[in-house]
């Protein structure tokens, strides 16, 4: 996907730029392309994206290790407000400080906005935190058999000797 150029936007009818998506998306592994529709919207102080896109992606069951698919499936949206302060070097202290309203999304009014790293981010988002096979899912199954001691031949020798040993 290309980037969008923010004040493109308002040259576009109703100041709309809607996009097909049809296609993987870098850093997220997939089995089948992210498909959907994505929609950005200049509103003047802020612009308003969202989207509806699915894709299915192999996870690790966090119990049995197994393999598993799963369909992520998104449909969102979010302000981003164009702030003209926006991507530019902090002059603030590193440790500091930040109101809960001042956390939101900026973008330079003249700058780009990226769908593909959008689009990305919220699809990790929707990635479960807990990753089950089957909310029944018991685990590995370790028998009392499973319990014995691995025999590492290098060892065999100095075990040998240890019982030549007294005591």
């Amino acid at each position: 996907m290309e980037a969008i150029y923010i004040p493109g936007l308002l040259k576009l009818p109703e100041q709309t730029d809607v996009i097909q998506v049809n296609e993987c998306l870098a850093g997220l592994e997939t089995l089948m392309p992210v498909r959907g529709r994505l929609q950005v919207t200049h509103q003047g102080t802020y612009i308003e994206v969202s989207a509806k896109a699915e894709t299915i992606v192999t996870l690790s069951c966090h119990r049995c290790l197994q393999e598993y698919n799963h369909r992520l499936s998104i449909d969102v949206s979010e302000l981003i407000w164009l702030d003209e302060s926006a991507n530019q070097p902090d002059s603030e202290p590193v440790e500091q400080e930040i109101p809960l309203e001042d956390l939101v999304e900026t973008l330079h009014p003249q700058g780009y906005f990226y769908p593909d790293t959008w689009l990305y981010e919220q699809l990790c988002l929707e990635l479960p935190p807990r990753q089950l096979c089957d909310p029944q899912c018991l685990g590995i199954n370790v028998s009392e058999n499973d319990h014995t001691k691995p025999i590492d031949r290098r060892w065999q020798a100095l075990e040998a000797l240890k019982g030549r040993l007294p005591g």
